[in-house]
């Protein structure tokens, strides 16, 4: 096969049918496309200046943020007066600009305003260390940085041996208001004087936000030609399995994944009518894909919430807001149903909650519904695939019924299972999802090794996630490849402890993982996070029992007072195993 040129995502390859091939479409909703075209739009920036023109008139609100509001009309104007910005001091088509920040309103202006400039955007986990900003910034070469101001004194230890020469900051004020920013700047005095959340650095070139938006809206900005090949993003990989690669998604790729959660969501979301809670942060693909820009396409008002970990701050939002859609994971919709003003308020408007990014414990979603009348959408996706793969089918009246699979493959993407000795799987087999689609990445950054054991000849790229698909072409995740444990000869799926241990009343938290054994090879180990202080071992094993087989109760139990957690409520298992 003849190798894509550079900047050219990997064509489409022809394939021999298999016997699994499209049977999901007959299980699709009537209105949803079989295929999409991604052709629609030249470009992410094409896209963004649509939407901004569908639904600049009337004030209409795309952004809000700690009470303030940002109309598509003042979103298209500061991103554009970005990108000038940026083209004054020198960045050019493909260069990297990394982000770094929260959800503030400085995200979707900073991030449309790189893509608007032709450069590639890098999302950085602000939560990094020293340690993992420095080796993410000298990996993907970033030779500019917006970075929020709690963050900046990180970035100043770990900016030596990087490439950055441009530094703007941000901070929790910024763009709250218009004019002299009243709130905005007392705000920022608050975090920084009273609040002491900012620590000191000190960084002499850098400049603010405001300064080069102030800068960028007084020159003219020269349009810059951007195209399907060309790269939007360096997406790092969560890491929580090994350590993080930057997947390259072209403008193609994440035009494809819009488009394709677009035609699913048909007939249940509409035009300029929704709102949308997003506690997610907008670094994390999923994020990226479904909030930023799909709710963009619809002319969503967003919500952004700054900081999900502080589930207070959330349910005070939310008090104030009447939303008709939200996205979160597991471990959030948890938290939240454990607070009695979640789950009292009126709950009449929403349309579509929905999960992804790791599995919905059965538990949770049902007791999600029972609060809210309203089940959870289920998305199955990975960095590499911009992110989305497979979703549960959405009817019209928004109702949802959880039965524990991912749901189908959106238009215009195969899904196949690969068994152990490299056959691809017929219904009910498990094997390995491997995924073909116009949302596949062109590869990983500076790793052609590792791109080529990702993906073949013929486009496949393996997730490393281990599922079954029905006869509807419904499939069922078992497990992540590398989490899954052989004891006593038998594989063992850490999600299907997980998800029965989740079910006793008296367990707020669990994750199971695998410890070497002299005798069975691994043997189950579980960390709990108690509901009830009086959940005792036995009590819990006892449990285990009535609803395992033999091998699968674990023969080790860990209480714990939290588990350990990636930025956006993924457990990390890597992080139990070696503790």
């Amino acid at each position: 096969m003849k190798p894509a040129a550079q900047g050219q995502a990997a064509p489409r390859v022809s394939l021999s049918p298999h016997a699994t091939d499209g049977v999901w479409y007959a299980s699709y909703p009537p209105n949803v496309a079989h295929e999409i075209d991604p052709s629609r739009w030249r470009s992410l920036v094409h896209y963004f200046d649509d939407c901004i023109a569908r639904f600049r008139l009337g004030g209409h609100v795309a952004f809000a943020s700690l009470g303030s509001n940002m109309s598509f009309d003042t979103l298209g104007q500061k991103a554009h007066a970005f990108a000038s910005y940026l083209q004054e001091v020198g960045v050019k088509p493909g260069d990297r600009i990394a982000l770094m920040m929260p959800n503030t309103l400085a995200y979707p202006v900073t991030l449309f305003g790189a893509l608007i400039a032709g450069a590639t955007v890098v999302n950085v986990n602000p939560l990094y260390t020293v340690r993992e900003l420095g080796v993410q910034l000298k990996d993907c070469g970033a030779q500019s940085i917006v970075v929020f101001d709690v963050f900046a004194k990180t970035l100043e230890d770990a900016r030596p041996g990087t490439r950055i020469h441009h530094v703007i900051v941000t901070g929790l004020g910024d763009l709250l208001g218009d004019g002299i920013n009243v709130k905005g700047r007392a705000l920022d005095l608050f975090m920084r004087h009273v609040k002491k959340r900012v620590p000191a650095y000190s960084i002499p070139d850098a400049v603010t936000l405001n300064q080069a938006l102030a800068r960028g809206a007084r020159r003219k900005f020269e349009p810059v030609r951007v195209g399907h090949g060309d790269i939007a993003f360096i997406q790092y990989t969560g890491g929580t399995t090994g350590v993080p690669k930057g997947a390259m998604l072209t403008h193609r790729n994440v035009i494809a994944n819009v488009m394709q959660a677009l035609a699913w969501a048909r007939g249940v979301l509409v035009d300029e009518q929704e709102t949308v809670v997003t506690p997610l942060p907008l670094y994390h693909i999923y994020s990226l894909t479904v909030n930023a820009l799909v709710c963009l396409g619809i002319g969503a008002r967003n919500v952004l919430i700054v900081n999900p970990r502080d589930i207070r701050a959330v349910l005070r939002t939310l008090k104030h807001e009447s939303f008709t859609a939200i996205t979160a994971l597991n471990t959030l919709y948890s938290a939240l149903l454990d607070h009695d003003e979640f789950r009292q308020r009126d709950f009449s408007a929403l349309k579509l909650a929905m999960a992804g990014g790791m599995a919905t414990q059965r538990a949770i979603a049902e007791r999600f519904e029972k609060v809210t009348g309203r089940g959870i959408v289920e998305g199955y996706g990975l960095t590499e695939c911009s992110p989305l793969v497979c979703a549960t089918p959405l009817r019209a009246d928004g109702k949802v019924t959880f039965e524990g699979n991912i749901g189908l493959p959106v238009p215009s993407t195969l899904v196949r299972l690969k068994r152990d000795d490299g056959q691809w799987a017929n219904f009910d087999e498990p094997g390995e999802l491997c995924v073909q689609g116009p949302q596949v990445m062109k590869g990983y950054w500076n790793r052609p090794d590792d791109t080529a054991k990702a993906i073949d000849a013929q486009g496949w790229f393996a997730t490393g996630d281990i599922g079954v698909m029905d006869a509807r072409g419904f499939i069922r995740l078992i497990d992540r490849k590398k989490d899954m444990m052989i004891v006593s000869g038998f594989n063992v799926y850490p999600n299907e402890i997980e998800d029965v241990l989740a079910a006793h009343p008296k367990v707020r938290a669990v994750a199971a993982v695998g410890m070497p054994d002299a005798v069975t090879g691994e043997r189950v180990k579980v960390f709990i996070v108690k509901r009830d202080d009086s959940l005792t071992m036995e009590e819990l094993l006892a449990f285990a029992r009535l609803h395992l087989t033999g091998y699968k109760v674990p023969t080790a139990v860990e209480f714990r007072d939290a588990l350990p957690l990636t930025s956006i409520g993924k457990v990390l298992r890597r992080e139990l195993r070696d503790s």
